[in-house]
């Protein structure tokens, strides 16, 4: 984390630290006496309300479009996760700029990281992601399954009361997460093989590619803070050119500029490719647009990209 980074962090935390009159995080009571869920991710906070139901008030800090990679929390920020009876975020660096915020405020409440348990064996590790593993890991609907427990067994320490309703939430939705799975399969399998290629802005549907048999090229590494040059654009142009591909995709969380390089390089070697459609790679869509739970966001994904490329 660049110095720059750590001196904003620590006058916020200063800043927070004397606004709840250096006592720490102040948990606050939910509506009808909910417990109170902090949340950074849409996708994080649609696991919590899944297994939470009525026990639970859910807040979400970022909203649709947001880039996890680059939020930065505000002093708002802070007063929402220091009033949380819990703390979820996904783990895994996908909310860098954050990370000492969750160390510190782990000290005081319960923080937990959804990803932090899942089997190393079972997570990527990109070269170019300084040493930490993929984040994206909801991509894989069997591996974003594997974080209800860690969520059921948060909610049930927190609020031993429920315990039973969380586990049979928990068990219930896991069982419609196995469902979405195969119905992935089963879509992703129509496109003939040759054609199933994934061209995207930044490398976030590596988990995706490996579960459901796609090929995936990312113009940007695993995190969307690392600089994309001429030599990467050409790289990509000589791909889409070389295999002569017809459709590549934007992400609903990153700029288009990017993708729309390659178009234009592509375009200037004689090759027409379409843009696909919009992606929902790090957030999820805007309510009301269908892909504002996972669930909807992942159909949203796969028909984007059935419709695109069979």
């Amino acid at each position: 984390m660049k110095v720059g980074s750590c001196r904003y962090i620590a006058l916020l935390l200063g800043a927070w630290w004397l606004a709840t009159g250096c006592g720490g995080p102040a948990e606050k009571p939910g509506q009808a006496g909910r417990l109170r869920v902090t949340c950074t991710t849409g996708m994080v906070a649609d696991l919590a309300r899944h297994v939470g139901g009525e026990r639970v008030e859910v807040d979400c800090l970022m909203g649709p479009g947001v880039d996890p990679h680059y939020y930065k929390a505000s002093q708002g920020d802070l007063e929402r996760l220091s009033g949380a009876g819990v703390i979820f975020y996904n783990g895994l660096f996908l909310e860098g700029k954050m990370q000492d915020i969750f160390g510190k405020m782990a000290r005081e409440k319960r923080v937990v990281p959804v990803a932090g348990e899942l089997p190393h064996a079972l997570l990527r590790k990109p070269p170019e992601f300084d040493g930490h593993f993929d984040p994206h890991v909801w991509f894989d609907v069997s591996l974003w399954r594997q974080t209800i427990p860690v969520v059921v067994a948060a909610l049930a320490a927190a609020d031993p009361g429920g315990a039973g309703e969380y586990q049979q939430r928990g068990a219930a939705y896991a069982a419609r997460l196995d469902t979405l799975h195969q119905w992935v399969q089963q879509e992703l399998a129509a496109i003939p093989a040759p054609q199933r290629i994934l061209v995207t802005a930044h490398d976030a549907f590596g988990y995706f590619g490996r579960a459901y048999g796609v090929e995936v090229v990312g113009l940007q590494g695993v995190s969307t803070v690392a600089e994309y040059g001429v030599n990467d654009v050409n790289r990509m142009v000589d791909l889409i050119v070389g295999r002569q591909l017809k459709a590549i995709f934007v992400e609903s969380s990153v700029p288009q500029r990017s993708i729309n390089a390659v178009r234009e390089g592509c375009q200037g070697r004689g090759h027409q490719v379409q843009i696909g459609g919009t992606l929902y790679s790090d957030a999820m869509g805007e309510p009301g647009s269908g892909a504002d739970t996972y669930e909807g966001m992942v159909r949203a994904n796969v028909y984007t990209i059935v419709t695109a490329l069979k």
